[in-house]
């Protein structure tokens, strides 16, 4: 019995436990409980405002104060400072990807600093990113949308990071592109990598995603396991306004 629950802590990422947070005098997360084993992608699903972002930044520690637990690969994180949670190989790609627009694809890969020793090379991104890999001498301003959004992934993974946090990464693009972003997250899994992903397109998430956490004032309502989908997609809907 102990050595199959030492297997499961061993694949457990991450799990946050009660965890609050505030910016200034607003408190925007009340006690939030989540897990995510090694090579899961698991989304936060809800409406705007329901606290889904913030609970990324607050695994990042990027809010004004946060309290609870937020255990990574088996350490307790709620008072270390951003740097060094990303170290532990944390990734966050937020909303507005922040990719460095004078720059060409290729000097942004080389730009961020080595987490880890186990980032990807140049030559797995353009093979997993053909598109970065045409257009790697162009600069960030001459990028679509879609190509942007690969690009802040891209930074990402060359990091080493191996604990993904990803907001909205399909807002605004278009189809065939939201359908390479999906492969490229069933690859990153299939290479063991875990994902936490923050996602309003349901239809993206849904074939992906191993469970569904669902958001509303800062709570965890529901958790959806992708065997019951079928069973609670009315309940989904009501939760969602779809």
């Amino acid at each position: 019995m102990n050595a199959m629950m030492n297997v499961q802590s061993h694949r457990e990422k991450l799990r946050i436990s009660d965890l609050h947070a505030f910016y200034g005098e607003s408190h925007i997360l009340h006690g939030i409980d989540l897990q995510v084993n090694q090579g899961e992608l698991v989304t936060l699903l809800g409406r705007n405002g329901s606290g889904r972002t913030t609970t990324l930044r607050a695994i990042m520690n990027m809010v004004g104060k946060r309290s609870g637990s937020i255990n990574i690969n088996g350490q307790e994180t709620i008072g270390m400072p951003s740097h060094k949670i990303a170290h532990l190989g944390l990734g966050y790609c937020p909303e507005e990807r922040g990719i460095f627009s004078s720059l060409n694809v290729e000097e942004n890969l080389m730009l961020p600093p080595n987490v880890r020793s186990d980032g990807m090379s140049l030559e797995e991104i353009y093979t997993m990113f053909p598109n970065l890999a045409e257009r790697r001498k162009s600069q960030g301003t001459r990028l679509s949308g879609g190509e942007q959004q690969m690009l802040a992934m891209a930074r990402i993974l060359r990091t080493g990071a191996n604990i993904l946090l990803l907001d909205e990464i399909t807002e605004g693009l278009a189809p065939v592109i939201v359908q390479k972003l999906a492969e490229v997250l069933t690859m990153l899994k299939e290479r063991g990598l875990t994902v936490v992903l923050v996602e309003q397109n349901f239809r993206f998430a849904a074939p992906i995603a191993d469970r569904h956490y669902v958001m509303e004032h800062g709570h965890v309502v529901e958790q959806v396991e992708a065997h019951e989908l079928k069973d609670k997609t009315e309940l989904l809907n009501t939760y969602l306004g779809v």
